[in-house]
């Protein structure tokens, strides 16, 4: 499908009658008009932040231009022009397989004011942003989430994790390849392009990865009027033979425990690597630095590969989270998206309380790997039931539909169970490596 600009797209009528009915208003806000800085207001609100500066709201007012924003207003408070309920959405790309990807609708700064809390806001905000995506044709919508309690009522389910990794670098001596590139210091204003273009290569090839987007690579390399460690961001380049930029990392260095001058700790903004040359060569640097005694990196692969490259693989510590949450909108176009490990024909029966994905699918793959998937025959029963969120988990390969049956999402026998694991095994562990 082509993807839309889904500030085009109409606002979900069924939401703006609810809202209608309890006194509240559904409007666009654009990034372009004065309604732009109480709409940022109250996003940093919700996420408990302080008050946006003049230069902060211009510089996301920059980086939200291309987004679809939502409010909710209470024209009869005292503040009317400030939302109460805040949503952003926009069009990108979830990578299914390496080299292949979907549409995905992504949601983001999703808030209600606390004065307001229980008046269905959330509801109509969440249902409004998929009935739009599905009436846009979008298979998938997604989001990461700061509270994991609340998204699994409208069919979200975590679908890749990630890893915090914190290494004492007193006890990880380099085990590693010796990297035969080369590194250099680069500059901070230079690392939005840099950033963009490496991540471009490797998110391709990693399922569960979206785009970047410039205001993101802004905020990594310190470069946005909020960051407070601007002057402590520092980075480095690796570069291959050839002379090819294979890898970015980005970083800052805090005094260690009691101002210890000779155990700082190196903080890992960003470390993308073009291939295995450029993660040893990056890793082996943040490991290596003089006066570091700690390193410690977020949204890392689920079983780091830095911890084979030190002698103490117990020196580093991997600390697993859900992060990348996905909600399945059209069957047959989000199963028949990725690759897959083994053929496969088997009955899937969904049960989706918003309709979306509800009903009984008859996936088929082929010796290939290649899937096709219709509404299977009334006379043909079930070989596995689930869950609308047990389907989005399962989706990239990262959770096992036999893991759920365990607790209960999925239900089949253990044969079937079995063949389902066994043809969504996933070329490569999914991975979401930024926040959106």
């Amino acid at each position: 499908m082509a993807m839309p600009d889904t500030r085009s797209l109409p606002l979900d009528a069924t939401s703006a009658a609810d809202l209608k009915a309890s006194g509240l208003t559904y409007a666009a806000v654009s990034a372009g008009d004065e309604a732009f800085e109480p709409f940022l207001r109250a996003v940093s609100r919700g996420f408990l932040g302080e008050e946006p500066s003049a230069d902060e709201v211009e510089s996301a007012r920059r980086a939200l231009t291309p987004r679809r924003l939502t409010g909710v207003f209470d024209r009869s408070g005292l503040a009317p022009e400030a939302p109460v309920g805040t949503v952003d959405s926009w069009a990108a790309e979830l990578t299914v397989s390496p080299g292949r990807t979907v549409p995905i609708w992504s949601i983001s700064a999703v808030t209600v004011a606390p004065t307001h809390r229980r008046r269905g806001i959330a509801r109509a905000m969440l249902a409004g942003e998929l009935r739009t995506a599905a009436a846009a044709g979008f298979a998938l919508a997604g989001l990461t989430v700061t509270e994991a309690t609340i998204y699994g009522r409208w069919g979200f389910s975590p679908a890749a994790w990630a890893s915090d990794v914190v290494i004492d670098t007193r006890r990880a001596r380099w085990s590693g390849p010796v990297a035969p590139g080369r590194l250099d210091f680069v500059a901070p204003a230079s690392l939005p392009e840099r950033l963009s273009r490496v991540h471009e290569r490797v998110r391709v090839r990693r399922p569960g990865s979206v785009p970047g987007w410039e205001g993101r690579w802004r905020g990594v390399a310190g470069l946005t009027p909020d960051e407070k460690d601007a002057k402590k961001v520092r980075a480095v380049s690796y570069r291959d033979v050839d002379g090819e930029e294979r890898g970015i990392l980005v970083y800052t260095l805090d005094p260690g425990p009691n101002d210890d001058y000779s155990a700082h700790e190196l903080s890992v903004r960003a470390l993308f690597a073009d291939g295995d040359e450029a993660a040893a060569a990056l890793w082996r640097f943040a490991i290596e630095h003089d006066l570091v005694g700690k390193v410690s990196a977020s949204l890392q692969p689920t079983v780091p590969p830095v911890q084979w490259m030190v002698t103490d693989r117990r020196a580093v510590t991997a600390t697993l989270t859900d992060h990348h949450w996905l909600r399945v909108l059209d069957v047959p176009a989000a199963l028949s998206a990725r690759r897959y490990a083994h053929a496969l024909d088997v009955v899937l029966r969904v049960d989706d309380p918003l309709g979306f994905a509800e009903g009984a699918w008859n996936l088929r793959i082929d010796d290939a790997g290649e899937a096709t998937v219709s509404r299977a025959p009334a006379d043909r029963a079930a070989d596995v039931e689930m869950t609308v969120g047990a389907l989005g988990s399962i989706l990239l390969g990262a959770v096992r539909a036999s893991e759920l049956a365990a607790a209960g999402l999925v239900r089949g026998p253990a044969g079937a169970l079995a063949a389902v694991d066994g043809a969504f095994v996933p070329e490569v562990t999914p991975l979401l490596d930024i926040w959106y």
